[in-house]
């Protein structure tokens, strides 16, 4: 059976004759909300999903998934009812692994997405040694706050702390442990990166050109891991050329 649309993915604005879709997954302790102002921009011409992972805002009493794989598992199944109009993906950090697992299970299923955006991640081969997941809740936020996301700073609220940490450590699991199996995707991907990322280097943004046999492109932004807070207007011009190139060669 199916798991319900309504559980996993946020429609923040209506689209009600869109040409294409695009689905839109968080980052590492990062909720659908984030992608309400993509949706707003980008409608009514494109639907916009945001996925809402398990053990945050209103799922948050579900236990949060804790592997690239098995979110990617999980989501699929719901996206496949949703590929009646041509399909994109985007993800920030950890959800650009995950969007690439998603876009390898739908290839797999016959159905390949328009084009897979993958923002502030290291390609899946460009590994690190990274064990952020394992420190104690103290040093946890001060990883999290050192990279400078626009929320950070609610960690520094003990009542909203507590109710974030278990997802955000269960997140960093998986994107820290995330080892790809064999193969590529077919699909185009374009990757997004921040010039002074500590966590994702151009060049490292660079290595997904080896992980699919369609086009590539690699754009840089000013701006770290969170450059999307600031680069919010020509990262949207990027997803609006991106839909207009690929939607008029089908």
């Amino acid at each position: 059976m199916e798991p319900p649309i309504h559980l996993w993915a946020r429609r923040h604005h209506r689209a009600p004759h869109p040409r294409a879709r695009l689905v839109c997954l968080p980052h590492a302790g990062g909720s659908a909300s984030y992608f309400a102002p993509v949706a707003k921009a980008l409608a009514p011409e494109i639907d916009v999903l945001a996925i809402q992972y398990p053990g945050r805002q209103d799922r948050r009493n579900e236990p949060a998934v804790d592997t690239v794989e098995a979110l990617a598992d999980l989501i699929t199944p719901v996206l496949l009812p949703c590929t009646d109009l041509p399909l994109a993906l985007f993800g920030h950090s950890m959800g650009a692994s995950i969007g690439y697992e998603v876009a390898r299970r739908l290839e797999k299923a016959g159905t390949a997405p328009l084009v897979l955006i993958v923002s502030a991640r290291r390609a899946p081969t460009r590994h690190r040694a990274e064990t952020t997941h394992l420190r104690d809740d103290a040093g946890l936020v001060a990883a999290v706050q050192a990279l400078g996301g626009a929320n950070s700073r609610l960690l520094d609220d003990p009542e909203v702390r507590s109710m974030v940490l278990p997802a955000l450590r269960s997140d960093y699991r998986a994107a820290e442990t995330y080892r790809p199996g064999p193969g590529t995707v077919s699909c185009p991907i374009t990757a997004l990166v921040g010039e002074s990322d500590p966590k994702c280097t151009p060049d490292e943004a660079g290595s997904w050109r080896d992980h699919t046999t369609g086009d590539f492109t690699l754009l840089t932004f000013p701006g770290g891991h969170f450059y999307l807070d600031q680069q919010a207007p020509a990262v949207l011009d990027v997803l609006k050329e991106r839909f207009r190139t690929l939607t008029a060669e089908r």
